[in-house]
Formats: C-alpha cells, structure tokens, sequence
C-alpha cells in the first residue's frame, strides 16, 4: 500500500512540475466554459435596423419606436431613397431594412390592412431568418395594439424578402466559410510541422548550414504547402459552384487575390507557431486545436458576431478568417466591387506582412 501512495504521490508531483500540462487539465477548461458560454448565443442583440419610410405618418412612427425599443435592433440609419437599401447591404452597415408603403396610415384606416416589406441579408440565411422572425414578432404586437385601441379588424402584412439569397439555401453561407477554415488549419498546421520535424530529426542543423539563407529555407518550407492551398481553394469552389450550385457574382481576379493573401497569413502563423515550438505534438496542438476554435467561434462561420459581448467582438478583429470569410461572402454571393471589401483586404494585408515579420524576427540561425 505504501508503495502504491508513493507512486500516487509521484505522479501528482510530475504533474504539478509541467506547466503545460497544469495549463490544460486546470486553466483550459475554465476559459473554454467562459468563453463558449459568452460567445456561443443563438440569439442575436442589438441587430442593425434601416428603415425606408415614405409615409413618416403617426402610425409608422409608433412602429419605429417599437423597434428601437426593442433589444432585438438598434435603428441606425433612415433612408430616403429605395435606391440606398442595396448600398447599405453591401457596405456591410445594416443587418435588417424594414420598408414601409406609400400611406401607411390611410391604406390602415380605409383598408383595414396596410403593407410592410422585410428585406434581409440572405447570405446567411439562419440569421436572417432570425431577424425576420424578431421583426415579425415586433409587428404582430403592433397589429394587436391597433386592434386593441381601435378596435377595428387592422392588418399589417409583412413582405419578407431574403436579399442575394432568396431560396435561403445554406450552402451560400457555410462554402466560404468553409474555404477560411480549412485554409487556416492546414496552412498553419502543415508548415507549422515540416519545419519543427526537420529540428526533431535534426535536419534543420544541416540546412542552416548549408549555403542556403534562412529567408530561402523558410520560402522554400512555405512554397509546396502555397501551391497545394491553391488547389485546395479551386478544388472547393468548383465543387461549390458545379455540386452545390453556389454562385461567384463578383470579380474572379479579386477573389484569386484574397485568397493567395489569405494562404501567406496562414502560412506565416505556421512559421511563427513553428518558431515558438520545439516539438510536433506542440506544434500539431497549438495550429490545431489552438487555432481551430478561435476560427470556428470568432470568425462568423457558425455564430453571429452581432450576439457576442463588445469584449469578445474586439478579441475576433485578430482572427484571420473573420476578415477572409467576410471578403470571399462579399465577392461570391453578394457579387461586389473592391470598394466594399477594401478594408478587410487591407486587414488581412496587414496581418500577413505583420506575422510575417514576427516569423522572421523569432527564426532561429542556430539551434543551441
């Protein structure tokens, strides 16, 4: 039994020593709770609300008011021209436009029911399913209200319609996304492992002190895994536009180029994850699950930003694929020009230039 508690005791010691492993068994759970019980919300808040009102009557007012009461949306912005809706969308400003029809009020009073048309961004169709959902609601309780004060058979009918996605097919949303995944794990992933494999085996030693400069060593690891990336990229989208029938209205050249910036940002976190790492299990645990989880989470492939605390929606403005799954949505559904994405092409221009850098500043010449 002695024996028994010394081998116990042992092994509690070994692991109190490693701080890696107290890390994981102690410190990872906790901030996984916290942080997926904060960022993970089906629910969305604070929506960005438009509204197009030709009639500005007393009816239609007593509907914006409802809507900016509500938690569900933040009314941001009155439009004064139908033309503006299209330009609010693919800026990127606003998440919902309520419009409102001609006489709102008198088509009420003499009609007994009046028109009113929801339009939301279809390029991710479960949120804006939601947020015609919240916005539905919100008119239903001003339906009841008017018959309540009137007592009168009143009827707001509401339009929805699903802007650059009208079938509300899925597919629109998850492809890009997917593409700035899968982008970002095996770039990192791989490049991250073919360079701590050669100091594992100790063939890194040779190659520095081959002729070769480090700048060449670190492209000629980066250049394979780039040519492979591409290929990965036309192999998804033909596959998303020949087998899931998702379309690229916008510019080819300007995706191609996205994504060619987007590979040197993966490409360039593996360097700088392979600089900060001695081992392949670390570096297979760092690139993998440590960058699979920001990515999923932080980046608007599944869970709506919009739903998160401002906290949690600072920390996603450093993860990569937020910006280059914003871009690729951008060029493939709603099949805009560069002026829209501008900056998030800028952002991840940055990011690649800036861990670009840090790789090379922390790139060893020697080994001991």
């Amino acid at each position: 039994m002695k024996q028994f508690q010394s081998f116990v005791i042992k092994e509690f010691r070994q692991i109190f020593r490693d701080r890696r492993t107290m890390l994981i068994l102690l410190v990872m759970p906790v901030v996984q709770v916290l942080l997926l019980g904060y960022a993970i919300k089906t629910e969305i808040r604070d929506a960005r609300l438009a509204v197009f009102d030709p009639s500005k009557d007393a009816e239609t007012r007593r509907i914006k008011e409802r809507f900016a009461a509500s938690e569900y949306f933040i009314l941001t912005e009155e439009l004064t021209r139908p033309e503006q809706i299209n330009d609010v969308f693919k800026g990127g400003d606003i998440d919902l436009v309520l419009v409102f029809g001609e006489d709102f009020a008198s088509h009420l009073q003499h009609d007994g029911e009046a028109a009113v048309q929801l339009i939301a961004d279809g390029t991710d169709p479960n949120q804006a399913a939601m947020l015609t959902g919240y916005a539905s609601g919100i008119l239903a309780d001003c339906q009841a209200a008017l018959l309540e004060n009137y007592n009168a058979p009143f009827q707001i009918r509401a339009n929805v319609r699903m802007l650059y996605n009208p079938q509300s097919e899925s597919a629109y949303n998850f492809v890009p996304g997917v593409v700035g995944l899968v982008l970002m794990l095996i770039c990192a992933m791989m490049t991250s492992v073919a360079i701590v494999r050669e100091k594992e085996t100790g063939t890194m030693e040779v190659l520095l002190a081959s002729p070769m400069k480090p700048m060449h060593i670190m492209l000629s690891k980066m250049l394979p895994y780039f040519t492979l990336s591409v290929v990965n990229v036309v192999t998804v989208l033909l596959l998303a536009v020949f087998v899931m029938g998702v379309p690229i209205r916008g510019s080819l050249f300007w995706l191609a180029v996205s994504s060619v910036v987007f590979i040197f940002v993966a490409l360039a976190l593996g360097l700088l994850i392979s600089t900060l790492v001695s081992r392949q299990m670390s570096a297979l645990l760092v690139s993998g699950i440590g960058l699979m989880m920001p990515t999923i989470v932080f980046s608007g492939l599944i869970f709506p930003l919009e739903s998160m605390p401002e906290g949690l929606r600072w920390i996603s403005d450093f993860v990569p694929a937020r910006w280059y799954i914003a871009i690729m949505r951008k060029i493939m559904i709603e099949g805009v020009g560069v002026a829209y994405f501008f900056k998030e092409l800028g952002v991840i221009v940055l990011m690649a230039v800036v861990l670009m850098a840090a790789a090379w500043k922390n790139f060893k010449v020697r080994l001991v």
